[in-house]
């Protein structure tokens, strides 16, 4: 195993500014007009391509500020859209313009571009295309600056372990963990929450089922305040429990996690640990269900490691389906891009799977100059069962493994009970969807659905309203005003969910929603998950149609 970073893929926003930083120097009016501008644009390519040519632009101008200021902007757009890999260059040129004028970052930048400079080492884990010259050079960078005793320090060590675990080299992998084990990252090492997981996983990886279980039971208080947790150690747990002789655990771990990771893109990468499960613990029916479900996905995987992983673990599912007489079951893949769809039996779309596993294995070896992970997906597909199947909880209760205490309201209501709107019952909803979710003062829930943000709350004299308020992560200059009135009315004129409205910040103008129910006379706990279903939907719908405008 590699030990994931945590990064999901949400915007890093404009560099924040502190009030002891230093003034930015003066750049040319036109560069700042056109990165607004380029800021502007939905996300995706032309984005990209836009700030590219601007920060050329400035570069060829002399203009190094506006020249960051682009290339922070593209920095950005490439971890929203999932293209870690390209982020050794900007991060680079970033680095050398910084260098070349000592106080042209504030101490915020610096900061951020120290985390951005983490992002590029850790590129190199997801796909072969990343240099491992360039990796190791910006690494030993990252090294020297962090220092010897920096708060950095363990962030280094992290990267140093997981890097030479990639590689195939344990020795150094374990030398450099004793260095990073139980230490807290730093400010650029990602999320405390999951370091334990992140370790857990390399243990794993190396057979240390115990070590592994340990390392999760000892974690720390972090993971309360990682929107990621619990369900990024209940990953983790699947492996070593089930190898540890505890499947009770691993099995419930297992539908408690696939409630969310069933349904989030950033996910997608412990997919493979899911599947693993079914194969090894004999639930080989459940296996085939997931990889039909997940299958559409494999074709925008989130980076080159997970698809390889995932189409080793789908491979492993159909050859053990196959030996128990499925092999003739079909299994329907959707069309995409020039591929038309299909429906292979279980035999060829194995068959198929392993062929992709073994491709991307030779990729990464190729890079790495070892044979590694060929090793390691050929390992994967001689697994066999490890024990007899033990019964999976309900998929439909939240029962399972260490699920948090929501007050039990929800729960001992009757389905077709009517109650009073409580928080506890907004919290039930999303924790039996998978969803991951804050609540923050006010007893205000909050949760991130693609390009939205969206708040539940009671509202009213007696919280008998639910309100849900819905944001779109794009935002619009305010000299666009007029576009975007024309666009809420538009929208109300056309649909009557959720009603839309601009929020003025005066710089900026947020696009958002709301959708208000009366529960006066009470809700059933079906009721409200119908209601929260369709607020979740309809504001994800607003927030594309806010991300497509021009």
């Amino acid at each position: 195993m590699t030990g994931r970073d945590e990064f999901t893929g949400h915007r890093t926003g404009t560099p924040p500014t502190g009030a002891d930083d230093r003034p930015a120097p003066v750049r040319l009016p036109a560069l700042e007009a056109a990165l607004a501008d380029a800021r502007d644009l939905p996300d995706g390519p032309p984005r990209q391509v836009a700030l590219e040519r601007l920060a050329e632009r400035a570069d060829a101008a002399g203009d190094v500020r506006s020249g960051v200021d682009a290339r922070f902007a593209l920095i950005e757009a490439y971890l929203l859209d999932g293209e870690r890999w390209r982020l050794v260059e900007p991060v680079r040129r970033c680095r050398a313009a910084a260098d070349h004028r000592p106080g042209l970052l504030t101490d915020a930048e610096t900061g951020l571009l120290l985390r951005y400079q983490r992002y590029a080492v850790e590129a190199l884990l997801g796909t072969p295309r990343v240099g491992l010259d360039q990796t190791r050079s910006l690494l030993h960078d990252l090294a020297h600056r962090v220092g010897v005793d920096g708060p950095d320090t363990p962030t280094v060590a992290e990267l140093h372990c997981r890097i030479a675990d990639h590689l195939g080299d344990e020795p150094t992998a374990r030398h450099w963990y004793e260095r990073w084990s139980g230490t807290r990252p730093g400010p650029s090492g990602g999320c405390p929450g999951c370091a334990s997981a992140r370790r857990a996983e390399l243990l794993t990886g190396w057979g240390e089922w115990r070590a592994a279980l340990d390392e999760l039971r000892d974690s720390d208080g972090d993971r309360a305040a990682c929107t990621d947790q619990p369900e990024r150690d209940l990953v983790a747990v699947l492996l070593p429990a089930l190898r540890g002789g505890e499947p009770e655990r691993a099995a419930a771990a297992h539908v408690r996690a696939y409630r969310r990771h069933r349904r989030e893109r950033a996910a997608f990468p412990h997919l493979a640990a899911h599947l693993r499960f079914c194969a090894l613990g004999g639930h080989l029916e459940r296996g085939l269900t997931i990889l039909t479900e997940q299958l559409p996905r494999f074709d925008r995987p989130t980076d080159d490691l997970a698809a390889m992983e995932f189409a080793a673990a789908g491979a492993l599912v159909c050859a053990l389906a196959e030996e128990a007489g499925l092999g003739r079951r079909t299994v329907p893949r959707p069309a995409y891009g020039e591929r038309p769809a299909t429906e292979p039996d279980v035999s060829t779309l194995g068959a198929l799977l392993v062929g992709v596993a073994s491709d991307l294995a030779g990729s990464f070896d190729a890079r790495n100059g070892s044979g590694h992970h060929s090793g390691r997906m050929a390992a994967w597909l001689a697994e066999r069962p490890l024990a007899a199947p033990v019964p999976l909880p309900p998929d439909d209760e939240p029962g399972g493994y260490d699920e948090p205490d929501t007050g039990g309201s929800a729960e001992e209501t009757r389905p077709d009970e009517l109650v009073a709107l409580t928080l506890d019952m907004i919290i039930g909803v999303l924790a039996g969807r998978g969803d991951q979710y804050l609540v923050e003062s006010g007893d205000t829930v909050v949760g991130r659905w693609g390009a939205v943000v969206i708040q539940f709350r009671r509202a009213g004299e007696r919280g008998e309203v639910l309100h849900a308020r819905s944001m779109a992560a794009r935002r619009l200059p305010a000299t666009r005003r007029a576009e975007a009135y024309a666009f809420c009315n538009a929208w109300n004129h056309d649909r009557l969910l959720p009603k839309a409205y601009a929020h003025d910040l005066g710089e900026e103008l947020v696009l958002a929603g709301d959708v208000a129910t009366d529960l006066t006379h009470g809700v059933t706990p079906a009721q409200l998950t119908v209601l929260m279903d369709a607020a979740v939907s309809t504001g994800v719908a607003y927030a594309e149609a806010v991300a497509a405008l021009p």
